[in-house]
Parts: structure tokens; sequence; C-alpha cells
């Protein structure tokens, strides 16, 4: 019944007809609900019918065990989210955003139709035919946004550019600072450098700061910090006691508080930095030595793990020797915390930046006139873009100055028809296109995504697909369903009032959710067919008796002995999928080129594994052939099998292996249903209508979602262990990982001080 409807309701939440109405900003959704509001609901009859249906978890029970870490949200009893509660959040979170916007705009809601679609939403997300990205199944229909309507939350990137440091300074820092603390990537630039000089703080003068317990009071600090050294005012000096000490809860987003230290040692760091700079144009490295140090407070601090990505000039020596640590040992501490680009010209010449490549798969490459001057790359251009100035830190999604957007991720896999498949894209954007109803904090970022709307939906497990399909069929999905997709944003604009989007379709590297849904993430293929995954968890964790019941391996983690264990599931990534030792550089290169020509009007985000021996050789060529196909790349020089470190997130294994390995493994025991939250403890006023709230004043969140989790970022971590490893390096303890080889060098993984990527790789999913 609910398929008819969906046909019958095409894309929209309700299908009846109306004239043309003029493009509407951002509506008061920041506000509270007028008197008399209803918050949508699902009925409760509909979700108590799935508490008999198993969901459907990937990957013999990894796939349930990183949700139930990750993104099962703390009840009012003390209990946590089940699946179904979860999909019930985020399903009235989303349609309730819908009916406050349509409402407040006398657009008319329909409330029997828009039941019908949200309960067709509600299935295609429990059995994970679509899921939105992680942040969306952590914070949408919670207090995050439901009471502190944080909707920036909801995105999962962003990109600024450093290009107006003239008239604001402290901008860029200031947004990419509170936009990690919100869980976003942020990509930045160095266009500023030499457009202004450092004065230097007012040293004969001096103001105290109290900085606020709190997102703001940290954000703002850093801006005081920074307008002092730009404006040459009076010096500031900060009163960290009302930073809350270390291990206190943070509510809302999960995690213990670090105490004011990350802060503190940020500040010092920045006036560092600063004071170099004293006297003389802004430099490059000034620039992304503050981005930098803002990334790794954010991660010190102990909210979530974050991402950035550095873009700069390929014939800039400073830039390119950056992460040059012979040539800057003083940036070791914090050069990691950026994956480093550059904005490549078309026919330009590759030559001097491969050998760099193939040591550290540093630079990556975005092509901005690709950018700039296409959709899909099938040989129509499309200058919409035109204002474009950047990417995210994965490189999927074309963006402009304090843009940020939203992700949703797709699994071709789990349709048995492409009629299906299509069907499920149209609810997939509907929760993508509800976002951009929702305003974020940051008046530069919603003067442009209230124009732009841009919305990235992405298909992972096409590995899978190709394997069980083919080639060609994928690309018939690809185009049947962008087409799809574009009356989808058609007829959704049309009926809330606001711009279509700017753009489309992505191809997200994925990570955690893919794993829920046991997907290889995004193009990406394993590097086994059959591998052991290993999975860090601390002691207390409540899930570890199950573990134990289900018969999984469990050690101890090495270095981190008394605080934390490692659990290992065998993983089967399916029947006829190759690894991707099996493909050349070059068919990896193909396959993006063919997922930006028939799928993505963003960007595809790849990462090409290559052979250091026998293919490094040939990457000039490479991105000689690949530079009109594509809009951004990144290489990594391919692991061999013989380097190991103790308890790696991926371990190869034969069929053998993991037969004899899924013998002991009981997954009714892992499968267990728990306690369901009860009705007394449903949602609180103005939330969206769930049977599971967020956490009671005092509870401890699970991990959080965090935002570089592909299996792309665990093997670009796993190289750079293994090479420290045989050097006999070792990490410091992290909280939630403990102890490992520490890494020296890979994109995304260098520098002595990577505590938080190290052996927890495989862990912080």
């Amino acid at each position: 019944m609910l398929t008819a409807v969906v046909r019958r309701a095409v894309a929209g939440v309700q299908s009846v007809a109306r004239p043309s109405r003029p493009m509407r900003a951002f509506s008061a959704l920041t506000k509270p609900p007028p008197p008399g509001y209803v918050p949508f609901r699902l009925p409760d009859a509909f979700v108590d019918s799935y508490a008999s249906r198993e969901p459907a978890f990937g990957f013999n029970g990894l796939g349930k065990l990183v949700y139930e870490r990750t993104y099962a949200r703390p009840t009012a009893d003390g209990g946590r989210e089940q699946w179904l509660e979860t999909v019930e959040r985020v399903v009235n979170g989303t349609f309730n955003m819908q009916k406050r916007w349509i409402e407040e705009s006398d657009l008319g809601w329909n409330e029997r139709e828009a039941q019908e679609v949200a309960q067709d939403m509600y299935e295609r997300i429990f059995t994970m035919k679509f899921l939105p990205p992680g942040r969306g199944l952590w914070a949408m229909g919670s207090p995050i946004t439901e009471e502190r309507r944080l909707f920036a939350a909801l995105n999962n990137c962003a990109f600024v550019s450093t290009e107006n440091l003239p008239t604001d300074f402290a901008g860029p820092f200031v947004f990419l600072m509170e936009a990690a603390m919100l869980g976003v990537g942020v990509g930045f630039d160095t266009a500023g450098a030499n457009t202004l000089t450092v004065l230097g703080a007012n040293r004969t003068g001096s103001t105290t700061y109290q900085i606020a317990d709190s997102r703001e009071g940290w954000v703002h600090s850093l801006r005081l910090l920074l307008e002092s050294y730009a404006n040459g005012t009076d010096a500031v000096a900060f009163d960290y006691s009302l930073v809350r000490p270390a291990g206190e809860p943070i509510r809302g987003f999960g995690g213990t508080a670090s105490g004011p230290g990350p802060l503190r040692e940020m500040h010092e760091a920045c006036r560092a930095t600063l004071e170099r700079n004293v006297g003389r144009p802004l430099s490059i490295t000034t620039i992304v030595d503050l981005m930098n140090l803002v990334g790794k407070c954010v991660i010190a601090g102990n909210v979530r793990r974050t991402a950035e990505i550095a873009f700069g000039d390929p014939q800039c020596d400073e830039y390119i020797d950056l992460k040059n640590y012979d040539k800057n040992p003083e940036r070791m501490e914090h050069g990691w915390t950026s994956n480093n680009s550059v904005f490549a010209t078309l026919g330009m010449d590759y030559s001097h930046l491969v050998s760099r490549i193939a040591s550290n798969g540093e630079p990556g490459f975005a092509w901005l006139d690709n950018m700039r001057g296409y959709g899909r790359m099938n040989g129509t251009t499309d200058t919409s873009d035109w204002r474009a100035k950047g990417g995210n830190p994965c490189l999927e999604q074309t963006l402009e100055s304090y843009e940020l957007c939203c992700l949703v991720e797709t699994f071709p896999n789990r349709h048995d028809s492409l009629a299906d498949f299509e069907l499920t894209l149209r609810a997939a954007f509907l929760y993508a296109k509800t976002v951009t109803l929702g305003e974020t904090h940051w008046p530069h970022s919603n003067r442009v995504m209230l124009r732009n709307r841009r919305i990235g939906t992405s298909i992972s497990g096409v590995a899978q697909f190709i394997s069980a399909r083919s080639l060609g069929e994928l690309r018939e999905w690809c185009e049947r369903g962008y087409s799809t997709l574009r009356d989808a944003d058609a007829q959704l604009s049309e009926r809330f009032g606001v711009p279509r989007s700017i753009k489309l379709t992505s191809v997200k590297p994925s990570g955690s959710v893919s794993l829920l849904a046991g997907a290889t993430p995004g193009l990406h293929y394993p590097e086994s067919r059959f591998y052991r995954r290993r999975v860090r968890l601390p002691h207390s964790s409540p899930l570890l008796p199950r573990l134990v019941a289900a018969g999984l391996h469990i050690e101890p983690a090495v270095g981190d002995e008394a605080q934390t264990l490692v659990v290992e599931f065998p993983v089967d990534a399916g029947e006829g999928v190759r690894s991707v030792h099996e493909l050349s550089m070059w068919e990896q290169l193909s396959l993006a080129a063919f997922l930006q020509r028939h799928w993505a009007d963003n960007q595809v985000s790849c990462t090409v594994t290559f052979d250091p021996a026998s293919e490094a050789a040939a990457l000039a060529s490479a991105l000689d052939y690949f530079q009109y196909q594509l809009k951004g790349i990144s290489f990594l020089p391919r692991m061999a099998d013989s380097t190991a470190y103790a308890q790696m997130p991926y371990e190869k294994i034969d069929e053998p292996t993991y037969r004899e390995l899924m013998r002991t493994v009981r997954l009714d025991a892992l499968n267990a249903p728990q306690p369901r939250a009860s009705r007394a403890h449903a949602a609180p006023a103005g939330a969206a209508g769930t049977h599971a709230p967020a956490a009671p004043a005092r509870a401890v969140d699970h991990t959080p979602d965090v935002f570089c989790d592909s299996d792309r970022c665990v093997q670009e971590e796993m190289r750079s262990l293994a090479s420290s490893f045989a050097a006999g390096e070792r990490a410091d303890a992290d909280g939630g990982g403990g102890g490992g080889p520490r890494p020296s060098g890979a994109r995304g993984g260098d520098g002595a001080s990577q505590q938080r990527s190290a052996a927890q790789a495989g862990g912080r999913l």
C-alpha cells in the first residue's frame, strides 16, 4: 500500500496541486512553535508493528554494534534507543520540520498524506535502503533540533575561504572552530595570505575575558585573541575558571569534557604562531597553522574527531612543504589535522608533485575549473556553481565560502528493482531537502544556503552492486536515478516554495553508516573479501556482555590494557566482491570517472590506492588523462601485506579462516532484542514525538558521530601506523582507544601527535 501511495505522491510530502508561489527565505523554525501547535508523530501502533522485526544490520553484528555505540541515544529511563525508536525519532523530526515550515508559510498541511509518506520513509530507513548521515541519525528529532534548534548540526560539511581576511580576520577561523565542534567537517583555502600585515597585540594594555563554559564561549575567546593581533588592540588574558573540569559529561553531542587544558594550549599556540608573523604579511603557513591548531583543540577537547582539508597553490613551495617535517619540524604536533590538497589547473605539469604522492599520498587534487563549469561531467557544461570556492574534507561536495550541505546515503544493492530504488531516492531526497529548511546561526551561511539548497545524495555498496549485477546495470540505475532526483527536486521545491537545489548527487566515502547496512563504502573496494574488523570499547561498555555471549574474540588493547578492549568481527564483503588489490590504479580512476559522468553532479570522493613499485611512475600520466574527467582525486600508496602491527583495524584472512571464526559466533545472542523505553518515557513536550528522548541531565552519551570515519581514513591511518611501528614509535593512550604506533607521514595521519587516530582507528567508528 505504501508503495502505491508514494507513487501517487511522487516526490512531495503531499500531492496537492498548487499554483506557483514566491520563493521563501528561512522560516522561523529557530523560534518556539506557536501556541497550540501539535508536533508530527507517527502512530504508536505503526511503530509497535516493527517490534517483532529484526533489523538487517550488516557484517555479522558489526553494524549493530556501531549503531548501538554511536547513534542510539539515551532514554529518560536510563536505557538506550532500539533501532525502531531511532528511526521513529528521525522520521518524526523530519516531518515536524516540514509541518512547521508548511503551516507557518500557509502552504496547507495534509496530515493524512504526510503520514503515508512518513511511514514509507520509516520503512526504507528501517530496512536500510537509505540512511540519513550519521549526524542525522544522532541529532534529528532530538533536543538538539527540537529544543536548541541547532539545525547546522544536521549538515555534514562546509567550506570557508580566507580571501576576505582584511575585513574579517577572525571570521574563517572561528567559523571552522564552531562548525568542527558541531561535528561539521570544514575545508579552507590560503587565499588570504599576503593580504594584510599582522600588527600584533598591544602589550601596554590588557583585558581579561572570562570564558563561558559553552561552545560559544570557547569560540568567542578565539575571536578576541585573533582580533587583538590583527587590529593591534589590547592583549587578551583569559580566565578559565568557568570551564567545567575534565570528566564532566557533555550534554547533547556526547562525550566527556577535557577541562580547560586543550583550550589553554590552543590559545598559547595561536599566540606563538601570530608572534612569529608580527610586522610581516600574513603567511600561508600561519593560516594553515591557525586552522590546524583549532582542529587539534576540538579533537583534544574530546567532543569528536574532526576533519579539515586545506587547499593551496600547486606551484607554491611554502604550501607544498607544509608537511615536510624536516623543513618544518615545529608543525609535526598539529600538521596532521588537515589533509592538504592543491587547486590544480587543467593542463598543468604534475611531475613535481608525484614523488610526494608516492611517498605519503599528498597532496590531493581539486580542479576548480571543473567544479565551476560542470554538473555531471558528461560533456554538458553547467556554470551554476560559478561562485564555488572549494570543497569539503572528503571532496565530494563543491561549495561556496561559508556554505554547508547535507548528505544522504542510499544502498542500491539492497533493492530488487530499479523502480523500488527510484522510490528510495525520492524518500532520501525528501529527508535531505527538509534539512535545507532549517537555518543555521551563521548569517554568512544562511545567505548562501538560502540560494543553493545543495544536497549530496550518495550511493554506497558500489563494489557489491557491480559484483552482483554489472557495470552496465549500474549505469542504467545512475541515469534513471538522477532523472528521478531532478523530478523530485522540482516538485519538492514547488511544494516548499524554495529554490531548486543547485546540485543533487555525490559519492561520499562513507564510514559508520555503510557499516550499519553491511555495504562497501562509496565506490571503494574492500582490502579483502574476508577480513577481521577490530573495534575498541572501554571496559565499562554496557555492550560487552552480549558480545561475550555472542562468542566474539575479545582481548585487552595493547598499550591500554586496563581501560580498553578490542573486539574482533569476522566479515565477508560478499560473493564475488574483488579486493582493492585486484584493481589497478587505472581501473579505480575509471570507476571514479564513470560515476562522475553518470551520477555525481557534485563530486566523487575517491582515494586511489596504487602499487608504489609498479604504478608510481605512471601517476603524472594518470593525472594528465583524468584531469578532464574528474573534479577531485587523491592517492594512497598501497601498504604491503607484510607490513603489520598488533590489533590492526583490518586484517586480511582467507575463506577457511572466516568459516572457522564464524563457527563460534552466535548471531542470535548478538541480535537478541533489548528492553524498549516505556510509553511513560516518551518524548518531552516540544520534541518530535518519539519514544526515546535525549539523555537526562547527568547521562553520558555513547560515542557520538565522528566525521572522518570512512574506510579511506582508516586505511590511511593503518599505513601511517604500520610505517611508524617499524621504527618502534608508540603513541600516547587516548580516552577512547588507548595506545598504538605513532603515525609519521600518511595522508591525514602524519605528525607525531595524532593520538586520536592511531590504534583506535578501528574503534572510534
